[in-house]
């Protein structure tokens, strides 16, 4: 099954690509890899909320909003090779903007992990970094960045 029919059989619409915040591309292929930016939780361009997961912001939140960053990583491979070209997922980096004493980070981080695996079956189990840090760009509460290997 192509994973375009993968989406579509879960119901899953890939957003338009996020335009980038600053001086970047989404994504870039080098070889058999594409390296997608950082990707927000941006919907329609806008940021659902701000904070600090811990903070103003539920872990279980973050863990949704984790996955519309992953789904905005894959508009953005999608949007340079196809999503049908995609072999495998190779590594997912979550940056989790925590507050003080927070370390839920790997649950956030769960919420990109499950739509790689449910989207791309045993193709999406991933290397992975959950990462906490003290801020993100435009005081988004997560970031996800992806490298798949392509066709």
């Amino acid at each position: 099954m192509a994973w375009s029919d993968q989406l579509a059989k879960l119901g899953i619409e890939l957003p338009p690509v996020a335009a980038p915040v600053a001086s970047y591309v989404p994504a870039i292929r080098s070889s058999s890899l594409v390296f997608t930016a950082g990707q927000l939780p941006l919907v329609d361009g806008a940021l659902p909320a701000t904070g600090k997961v811990g903070a103003e912001i539920g872990p279980d939140e973050a863990q949704r909003y984790a996955r519309t960053c992953a789904l905005n990583a894959l508009a953005a491979v999608h949007g340079l090779v196809g999503i049908d070209s995609v072999l495998r997922v190779v590594k997912a980096v979550v940056f989790v903007a925590s507050a003080e004493g927070f370390t839920g980070q790997p649950a956030v981080a769960n919420g990109a992990s499950e739509l790689f695996r449910e989207i791309f079956e045993d193709s999406g189990q991933h290397a992975r970094s959950a990462v906490g840090v003290a801020e993100l760009p435009l005081g988004s509460p997560v970031e996800v960045e992806l490298v798949v290997e392509v066709s």
